[in-house]
């Protein structure tokens, strides 16, 4: 448990499970995000009706979301509501039942959102350049999953997957607000101590394979949609700072990015053009994705490959790297002023490295980074001769 008080008349808690899409069964594909789904569709004592009223009747929100490696279910709502939130919390999470027709009608609903989604291009090449790059393999496969696995979803399935990967020492409770330490402590201890110790096997960590791959899809898009990377550092990399410092260089958030100047600015070759680096427990991937006419497709390509050796060839002067550090460290603070940012932020950290890093520790890891690092760096995740590509035309 995580918990930093705060003196707002807003709180948000949450529960974050170390399972996800990549711990499922091929037959399974998508299950992970199903669960998260049904999680809203009843316990043994509320009705799917009852539990979506038990917080929106007081102002409050209830949410969930599904990644590869977690599942998180939060909440937001005035302070006074903390008993109500953190027993709806418990009780979704360990008492959901899973009505059968229930799990019939969001079968529907899920093929709806992955027909969304395929309707996206420039939403779904994300996932298809991750199923490309790791091909086979479990950390490659998309969360929403096909509608041919989705149809295949029994409660039987359902109660399988918990009990192999819900393990009571894999569950983070995380909270933000205006409540007195003791007393969260109390709620918590009323509403979880009596559930099961439950120690699944954790997830295998991978070896994974990875050879450069080019395809081009036809897709019949008004524009070509490209992505390049390369796989790259994990989570407890000492390089990971290194590349969030170089990803925000790039093709960061903001429109002094290389990538932008270069593609958008200078030139009108695109609208939207960013690079993402997301880390996995012992994996990674490194992405560049932008949308052009298909006049411009392979001069953007080719400009972007010339940010990337420009990053490999020349290090960052002092002025450079000190602007570059500044930036990404008031993108940090400002992310800090939303509570349930933190809120989930804290949560993961604990989860994922068993600690509380703070904002002055993250700080401290973003100054020691030098030039030197971030060619190194560079030269293994931006070299040419290892980057894929995937079209959309």
């Amino acid at each position: 448990m995580v918990h930093l008080p705060v003196n707002s008349p807003v709180a948000h808690c949450g529960i974050i499970v170390n399972a996800g899409s990549r711990d499922e069964l091929p037959e399974d594909h998508g299950i992970a995000h199903f669960i998260e789904h049904m999680f809203f569709k009843g316990t043994s004592k509320r009705k799917a009706y009852h539990v979506l009223s038990r917080l929106e009747d007081v102002g409050g929100e209830l949410n969930a979301y599904t990644t590869k490696e977690e599942t998180t279910l939060h909440a937001s709502f005035m302070k006074e509501h903390y008993p109500r939130a953190i027993e709806l919390l418990s009780d979704i999470l360990f008492n959901s039942s899973f009505p059968s027709h229930e799990i019939e009608k969001e079968k529907e609903v899920v093929i709806e959102e992955i027909n969304s989604y395929l309707d996206n291009p420039a939403e779904y090449i994300f996932d298809d350049f991750e199923e490309m790059v790791f091909a086979n393999q479990n950390i490659g496969r998309n969360i929403l999953g096909e509608p041919s696995t989705i149809k295949k979803i029994t409660r039987k399935r359902i109660c399988s997957f918990i009990s192999r990967n819900y393990s009571t020492d894999q569950i983070v409770f995380c909270s933000v607000g205006g409540i007195n330490p003791k007393m969260l402590i109390r709620m918590i201890e009323r509403h979880f101590s009596d559930v099961p110790e439950n120690i699944c096997k954790r997830r295998a960590t991978g070896n994974y394979v990875y050879t450069p791959v080019t395809s081009e899809k036809v897709k019949g898009t008004y524009q070509n949609h490209c992505m390049l990377g390369n796989i790259a550092f994990d989570l407890h990399s000492s390089k990971r700072m290194g590349l969030y410092v170089l990803n925000n260089i790039l093709g960061g958030q903001g429109l002094n990015s290389r990538l932008n100047l270069s593609l958008r600015e200078k030139r009108g070759y695109a609208y939207n053009i960013e690079s993402m680096y997301n880390p996995y427990t012992d994996t990674g991937l490194f992405t560049i994705y932008f949308g052009t006419d298909s006049r411009n497709l392979n001069k953007s390509i080719d400009l972007a490959h010339k940010e990337l050796k420009r990053l490999c060839d020349e290090p960052l002067g002092k002025v450079q790297l000190h602007r570059a550090k500044n930036q990404i460290k008031g993108y940090l603070m400002r992310s800090y002023e939303n509570n349930e940012n933190i809120m989930l932020s804290l949560g993961k950290s604990l989860l994922v490295f068993d600690k509380i890093e703070t904002i002055e520790d993250i700080f401290r890891r973003i100054d020691a980074v030098s030039p030197s690092d971030l060619v190194d760096i560079s030269r293994i995740v931006f070299n040419q001769s290892s980057l894929s590509t995937l079209v959309y035309k």
